[in-house]
């Protein structure tokens, strides 16, 4: 019974995320319903010192990632720094290799700090553009952004500060740069895989003379009139000129967040080399901080920080423009991401604490014994529950933390490893048909489940087994 009603509090987050309720409200009814069904009387003290506790902290640690990174994301789409990256690398690969610009285009954006949301936004007018000039239908666009932007750069790419790799850091004492090498194999791994994966589908495609708007009839050459009304309106100019050192000076806020964040991590602990101690300036009651537990965090905050004023000088008045406008959104958006991801993370903290958890628990432990195969499947399970890498990388983390730190000092499994493990895991089976970021992007495509899940499904088959191919390699090798 305890382990049904677990499950019943998974099944109904899901079924709601999937429908499309927000978390924020669900989650806790979720949670609250386990506890009700449990024992009635512990539902108020559950909802005050777990979930709220939890989903608060959760918010404390990471909110300002979540902005910064929605700003940063929003000024790079604003000052033309994205389109002048498109054009670059159009120039370097050539127009007629659409799928390979558009993922390129999806992991810069993303290695250097842009929200994936905001990188969804961004790209599709490029691909639309880019695969009706290559005559390539327009259903692979979504597989194709996805590849570039829900994947390798997201969390195995070591440095990357997307918030699927900062959550680990505070839990194992690591950084960003956790098991470098593991996770460039993991993201050639992902990106060989994918684009060998797109590209098959492209040429079946274009076997059977199936074109950007399907096959000639009446159907497609009224999609074709209505593009073309709308480029008349909206069209991007893909021919028209930038100069060379304005293109290279569009990389220059990008790069700098990466050469930030590194600077950073090597250099706050040298600041703070024994934390920092409140009582020393008579605020006793404000605790101490613990550098392992912030340096991650810290570093991707300045990092983006810079990168955002360094945006802001690439077109200072372009930017300002629409600057209140543009910024507002950006702040709603951050704040609805990170309330979503506490949310779920306070979901997790109140299951973790119920008896049927334990049998939960004691399951996956006694199935699979090794901590990184256990850690891979507890997190893309929940990740897939949820519908959200991050979501589902906070419940599992807020259960399964303690006793990963002690499973991997018993098997003497290093820090790094896990948390890229983890990390990598988190977005594997996340990008079910109930994900957010999924929806999202078939919506701003304009396509549907039917027309283009699939091959965004099968891009998820890819990730989850290069989590499984990295822990192979790290068997084999010991390589970290």
């Amino acid at each position: 019974m305890e382990l049904f009603i677990i499950l019943l509090s998974l099944g109904l987050l899901m079924f709601t995320a999937y429908k499309g309720y927000s978390v924020i409200l669900f989650a806790p009814i979720a949670a609250l319903l386990a506890v009700l069904l449990t024992d009635p009387s512990h539902v108020l003290p559950f909802f005050s010192n777990i979930f709220m506790e939890k989903m608060v902290g959760f918010i404390k640690n990471y909110f300002p990632v979540f902005l910064l990174g929605a700003i940063f994301g929003k000024v790079v789409e604003m000052s033309g720094i994205a389109e002048s990256i498109a054009k670059s690398i159009i120039k370097l690969v050539g127009g007629t290799r659409a799928i390979l610009a558009i993922v390129l285009m999806g992991a810069i954006l993303t290695y250097s700090g842009v929200s994936l949301f905001v990188v969804v936004f961004a790209i599709y007018p490029f691909a639309k553009n880019l695969f009706r000039q290559a005559n390539i239908p327009k259903r692979l666009i979504p597989g194709t952004i996805a590849l570039g932007a829900f994947t390798f750069t997201m969390d195995a790419l070591p440095g990357t500060p997307q918030i699927q790799n900062v959550i680990p850091t505070s839990f194992f004492g690591t950084d960003i740069y956790a098991a470098p090498g593991l996770g460039i194999i993991g993201a050639i791994f992902v990106f060989t895989l994918g684009i060998l994966y797109l590209e098959t589908l492209r040429k079946k495609a274009a076997k059977r003379g199936e074109g950007f708007y399907g096959f000639d009839n009446a159907e497609s050459a009224a999609a074709a009139e209505a593009d073309a009304l709308e480029e008349g309106v909206n069209g991007i100019d893909m021919t028209a000129k930038t100069s060379t050192l304005r293109a290279i000076m569009a990389f220059a806020p990008l790069v700098l967040v990466g050469l930030a964040n590194k600077f950073f991590t090597v250099n706050l602990p040298k600041w703070y080399p024994d934390g920092f101690d409140f009582s020393k300036i008579g605020l006793e009651s404000y605790g101490t901080v613990q550098m392992s537990g912030v340096v991650g965090i810290w570093s991707v905050e300045l990092a983006l920080l810079l990168g955002i004023i360094a945006t802001l000088l690439y077109d200072f008045k372009k930017v300002t423009g629409g600057f209140k406008v543009g910024v507002n959104t950006a702040i709603g958006g951050a704040l609805l991401a990170a309330m979503n991801t506490g949310a779920e993370y306070g979901f997790g903290g109140v299951i973790s604490s119920l008896p049927g958890f334990s049998v939960v628990s004691k399951g996956i432990s006694s199935t699979f014994t090794d901590p990184l195969v256990n850690g891979a499947i507890t997190t893309t399970t929940l990740a897939g529950v949820t519908g959200s890498a991050s979501g589902g990388m906070g419940i599992a983390l807020s259960a399964m933390a303690d006793t990963y730190m002690k499973a991997i000092t018993e098997f003497n499994i290093p820090p790094e490893v896990m948390h890229r493990v983890i990390s990598m895991a988190s977005g594997g089976m996340d990008t079910l048909p109930h994900n957010g970021a999924v929806i999202t992007l078939l919506a701003v495509t304009g396509l549907t489940h039917k027309q283009s899940y699939k091959d965004i499904f099968a891009i998820t088959i890819i990730k989850t087994l290069a989590v499984f191919f990295i822990i192979a390699v790290y068997k084999l090798t010991g390589l970290v």
